[in-house]
C-alpha cells in the first residue's frame, strides 16, 4: 500500500457508468484522496507520480450492497457460538479478498458494528469502506432466529445485551421494542437498518414464503430510522412480503426472487430499490451442504434459485432501479464477482456495472462522491486489463485482472510494475 498522495493516470480508457462506451485518451489527475480533473488533454503535475495506462480501463471502484464481513461459516447457527475474537480475526481477510477484487466500498447487511469501519480507518485491517448496519432485526422464528426447534426457548440465546460477533442478528417483537433496538443500532454506529421482512435460507425454523415484522412494526421501524436521517433494508423474497414492506416505507430490497410484475411496478413507483444476489444461491445449492450449510437451508435454495434471473428481468420492465449484492458466506466469499456473470445472462453489461457503480452511489446517498470518476468525486479508482462494457470476465475472479486498486487516493494493490 502506498500512500503517495497525487497520481496522474496517463493516456485512460475511462469508464463513466454514464456513457455506452469507453470514453479514449484520458488523463485524470488525483490529488488528496479526491478526482482533481478529468481531461481529453494531456494534465501535468510536477508533484504526481504519473502511471501510464495506456490500453487499459480505468473506471470507479466498486460497491457490493449486500455482503456479511462476519458470515465466516456457512452454517449461521453454527457461528454464533464461536469465540469473539476467532470471527473477528478470521473475517480479516474476507475484508481483504474484498478489496482485492476491487470492491472499494460495501454495505454490510447485518453482523458488522462500527467497530469494524473503526479497524479499516485505522489501517489494523485492510478493507472497503464500509457502512454498517449493526445486528440486523428479527421477529422470533424469523430469519435472524437461529435458534433451533425445541419445546424451551432460551431467553439468554438472544440477549439483547450481549456481545456474539458471529450473530448476524438479534430477535426483538413489538412495536416499543423494535423502536429501542433501532435506537440502540443507531446509537452503536449503524448506517442503516436491516430487518427480516420474510423468511429466508439460511436460518431453520422460517419457510421461505412467512411474513416477517407486522406492518405495524415496520412502520415504526422506518419512522425511527428515518428520525436519524437514514433508511431501512429488508430481506423479503415474496412479492406479498416485499409489497408490505415498502408500502411501510423500506427503501431496499434484499434479493426478492419472487417479486411480480404488480409489486415491481409499486416498488418503482414508491422508488424502491432493489438489490438481487444471484451468486448466494448457485454457492449454496453447488457446495452449501460441503461446507456445512444445514439441510433444511439446502432444501429451500431450490425454492428460490431460479426465480432470480426472472426477477432481473421483472425489475428492468418494471423500472426498479438494482443494486449489486452477493450476500456469501464462509469460503463461498470468494465468488463474490460472480455476481456479474450471473446478471450479464439478462442484463448488458453497462447494466451490470451500473448496478455496482452508480445504483449503489445513490443507495448509501453518495451519488456525488462514489460511483464516477469524475471533480470532487472520491478517488476509489480500478486499473482494468480489458472493456468490462464488453465482457465483464475482466472482472471476475480474485482481482487478476485488475491490477491496481485505489480507495480515497491511497494505492491499496498494485501490480503495473
Amino acid at each position: 500500500m502506498t500512500t503517495t498522495n497525487t497520481f496522474l493516470f496517463k493516456n485512460a480508457n475511462l469508464l463513466d457508468p454514464l456513457e455506452k462506451d469507453l470514453l479514449e485518451g484520458r488523463d485524470i489527475l488525483v490529488e488528496g484522496g479526491v478526482v482533481r480533473e478529468v481531461s481529453d488533454k494531456p494534465l501535468q503535475s510536477k508533484a504526481a507520480r504519473v502511471i501510464d495506462v495506456k490500453g487499459k480501463t480505468v473506471m470507479p471502484g466498486l460497491i457490493d450492497l449486500h455482503v456479511h464481513v462476519i458470515a465466516v461459516e456457512l452454517n449461521l447457527s453454527r457461528q454464533v457460538h464461536m469465540p469473539n475474537v476467532l470471527i473477528t480475526l478470521r473475517s480479516v481477510p474476507m475484508l481483504r479478498g474484498m478489496l482485492r477484487r476491487g470492491f472499494t466500498t460495501v454495505r454490510d447487511a447485518g453482523g458488522a458494528g462500527f467497530a469494524f469501519k473503526q479497524a479499516v480507518d485505522a489501517g489494523l485491517a485492510q478493507g472497503p469502506r464500509l457502512f454498517v448496519s449493526g445486528r440486523a432485526l428479527s421477529q422470533t422464528g424469523g430469519h435472524g432466529d437461529m435458534r433451533g426447534r425445541s419445546d424451551f426457548l432460551d431467553p439468554a440465546a438472544t440477549c439483547s445485551t450481549c456481545v456474539r460477533v458471529g450473530a448476524l442478528a438479534r430477535v426483538v417483537d413489538g412495536v416499543d421494542a423494535v423502536r429501542r433496538a433501532v435506537r440502540e443500532e443507531l446509537q452503536m454506529g449503524a448506517d442503516q437498518i436491516k430487518i427480516m421482512a420474510s423468511g429466508g435460507v439460511a436460518s431453520p425454523t422460517d419457510p421461505v414464503g412467512a411474513f416477517g415484522y407486522s406492518e405495524d412494526e415496520i412502520r415504526a421501524i422506518v419512522e425511527e430510522a428515518a428520525g436519524r436521517g437514514t433508511y431501512v433494508m429488508a430481506h423479503a423474497y415474496t412479492a406479498a412480503a416485499i409489497a408490505r414492506a415498502v408500502r411501510c416505507g423500506v427503501r431496499t430490497i434484499e434479493h426478492g426472487n419472487l417479486v411480480d410484475a404488480p409489486t415491481a411496478a409499486l416498488m418503482a413507483e414508491l422508488g424502491a430499490y432493489a438489490v438481487p444476489t444471484l451468486v448466494t444461491y448457485d454457492a449454496l445449492a453447488n457446495e452449501g451442504e460441503s461446507f456445512g450449510l444445514p439441510k433444511e437451508s439446502v432444501a429451500k435454495v431450490a425454492d428460490v434459485r431460479e426465480a432470480g434471473l426472472r426477477s432481473l428481468e421483472i425489475y428492468r420492465k418494471a423500472g426498479v432501479k438494482m443494486g449489486f449484492g452477493s450476500d456469501l458466506l464462509g469460503e463461498s466469499q470468494r465468488l463474490q464477482s460472480d455476481e456479474f456473470r450471473l446478471r450479464a445472462d439478462v442484463l448488458s453489461p453497462a447494466e451490470a456495472i451500473a448496478s455496482a457503480t452508480v445504483v449503489g452511489a445513490e443507495v448509501l446517498g453518495m451519488a456525488d462522491r462514489l460511483g464516477r470518476l469524475v471533480p470532487g468525486a472520491l478517488a476509489d479508482l480500478l486499473v482494468v486489463d480489458g472493456n468490462p462494457l464488453r465482457d465483464v470476465e475482466c472482472l471476475l475472479g480474485q482481482g487478476e485482472r485488475i491490477p491496481l486498486v485505489m480507495k480515497e487516493g491511497v494505492v491499496q494493490f498494485d501490480e503495473l510494475g
